[in-house]
């Protein structure tokens, strides 16, 4: 049977999922967890991928996500490697830690994000066998479980920097509306929203499948392997943006392109190049005259540098803004 299609467009919510090789842990102890949680957060950061919701089972995990570029494959590929190999050398194994690929629906954000969510934080009890009055131990069971976003959706102190919470609270009114939403899940025979999934790969209304197949091609790829889709999208010529960095920071296109060149120049260019041009990692880096892996610990640099420097910062979004103009005059 053909895999299904991977459909990616700037601004795309996701629910993805990965299982263990033949059902095996994915998660051996709590170092394993941790590491993959910052693993994530680094790659959210290099991605620019926005993270709603997530949940670690020992076997598995569940992330609900948004792509501001069409990128999903490239982040989870990117991710998936990054932690395998971890846990191979933290338990000296090797080999395929995951089933298969990954499984990822396209999901229609405005009738099934906040639907979507109470499923993932629901797995911790998904199996237990509740009795009509038993949801308060199960509650108990939740609000102690740690490996999810749950804790952050109930109570401001537990929120992660790397975790959105404002869309999906939004939608229904606060932590208080929140946790009461959750509680009547756990009351409540719901129905699963897997059941209004849609040629295997879109959980969404009719409408929103409508609007999804107009962005796919006539014929479908016969070829075992992700399809990049990609619409037209505001993008800024990648020299318009060396030549702003070079003007605000008073240096020449040769002080940001080269390999010896490590200042702030470099690190905002790349930043900027990758949020506002069409470029890839790879081909950013073939531009500034280094190679991948350097054009990834450049923009994590940067955003060190821009976390204990205020005038960095300062000058990241001021170029950030002057770009956002040229976008503005940029035809459609």
């Amino acid at each position: 049977m053909a895999r299904p299609l991977r459909i990616q467009y700037p601004g795309a919510f996701y629910h993805v999922m990965c299982r263990g090789n033949k059902g095996s842990n994915i998660f051996i102890d709590n170092t394993d967890r941790s590491r993959f949680l910052f693993l994530l957060a680094e790659s959210l950061e290099t991605y620019s991928v926005i993270l709603y919701a997530y949940v670690m089972m020992n076997n598995h995990f569940h992330i609900v996500v948004q792509t501001l570029r069409p990128n999903l494959s490239e982040f989870m590929r990117r991710f998936n490697i990054c932690y395998t190999g971890w846990f191979n050398h933290h338990h000296g194994t090797n080999g395929h830690l995951y089933q298969g690929r990954y499984k990822a629906l396209l999901v229609d954000a405005d009738n099934y994000l906040l639907e979507l969510s109470r499923y993932v934080h629901l797995n911790p009890i998904r199996n237990d066998k509740l009795r009509p009055g038993d949801y308060r131990m199960s509650w108990r069971t939740l609000q102690e479980y740690q490996w999810s976003s749950l804790p952050g959706y109930l109570r401001d102190d537990k929120t992660k920097t790397h975790i959105c919470y404002d869309m999906i609270l939004g939608m229904i009114g606060g932590r208080k509306a929140y946790q009461r939403f959750i509680i009547d899940g756990l009351r409540n025979d719901l129905e699963s929203p897997y059941v209004h999934v849609k040629y295997q790969t879109i959980l969404g209304s009719d409408s929103f499948v409508r609007r999804v197949k107009g962005r796919l091609p006539d014929k479908g790829s016969n070829r075992e392997q992700p399809v990049f889709m990609k619409i037209k999208r505001q993008t800024v010529d990648p020299e318009v943006i060396i030549k702003r960095v070079g003007e605000r920071l008073g240096v020449s296109r040769d002080k940001i392109v080269g390999r010896h060149n490590r200042g702030i120049a470099r690190g905002i260019t790349s930043e900027l190049l990758y949020r506002y041009s069409d470029l890839n990692l790879r081909q950013i880096g073939d531009l500034l005259g280094v190679d991948y892996s350097s054009i990834h610990k450049t923009r994590c640099r940067l955003q060190k540098q821009m976390s204990e420097q205020k005038h960095v910062a300062r000058i990241y979004e001021e170029l950030e803004t002057t770009i956002n103009d040229e976008l503005s005059n940029v035809e459609i």
